[in-house]
């Protein structure tokens, strides 16, 4: 099968919007042939959810070791993204893809990293500066639930807010950690900036979905009023 037909195939139960989907697609269509058959979806879930618990462990380490153990994190980040985004893809590809099973484990282990690093977080910094971890981890959840809620309206499944996909949020904050181990301190204004630029992405997804759900509204009110009076006709 070629390329091609490999990335038409795993991606078309949805749209990608942010800045690297093309790159990352090709990449994952190139690796999904390649991942031995003893590797299931749920296998690779696991890998995904390795790469969390080193993410944690990376902040711990560094707390208590040496701060140069947070770059252990930036290994995590990929181990996290290659199991969370090849699980569903591996199924699709082989035939065996289970739709709700699927979105459901997906969801929950997205919501359960995001913890463990905001977590870390907390435990690696100091002072006030600790509930920018709880923030963060909010953040995230409210643009979880407009994802999920955007779902459930539209029937359309997209996981990227804009420009701005999970990929790219793991390279922010792997950035966000390189700059911390070479200006110790750091990490606590660049995790602030992103909470301020998280807060008013989710501001203006709400409104889209507020926007959304009212014509959905409004279309649904006109069918019904169209039915009633096609069956009050003679």
């Amino acid at each position: 099968m070629s390329e091609q037909k490999i990335n038409k195939k795993l991606f078309q139960d949805r749209k990608r919007t942010n800045i690297l989907s093309n790159p990352e697609q090709k990449f994952i269509s190139y690796l999904v042939p390649r991942i031995p058959e003893w590797i299931t979806s749920d296998g690779l879930t696991g890998i995904g959810f390795f790469g969390s618990l080193m993410i944690l462990a990376s902040f711990l380490l560094a707390e208590y070791v040496s701060i140069y153990f947070l770059l252990l994190a930036v290994l995590g980040f990929f181990i996290q993204w290659f199991g969370d985004s090849l699980d569903g893809r591996i199924a699709y590809y082989r035939n065996k893809s289970r739709k709700w099973y699927g979105f459901a484990l997906d969801i929950v282990m997205d919501w359960v990293s995001t913890v463990f690093i905001g977590l870390g977080y907390v435990f690696y910094t100091t002072g006030d500066f600790k509930y920018l971890g709880f923030t963060l981890v909010s953040l995230y959840g409210w643009a979880m639930i407009i994802s999920q809620l955007r779902y459930r309206i539209t029937d359309q499944y997209t996981i990227d807010a804009g420009l701005l996909g999970p990929t790219e949020i793991r390279v922010i904050i792997c950035l966000v950690l390189i700059l911390e181990v070479i200006v110790p301190g750091s990490i606590n204004y660049s995790v602030l900036l992103i909470c301020i630029a998280l807060f008013f992405i989710n501001i203006g997804d709400t409104k889209k979905l507020l926007a959304v759900g009212d014509l959905k509204d409004k279309e649904e009110k006109a069918a019904k009023l169209q039915k009633e009076s096609n069956q009050e006709q003679p």
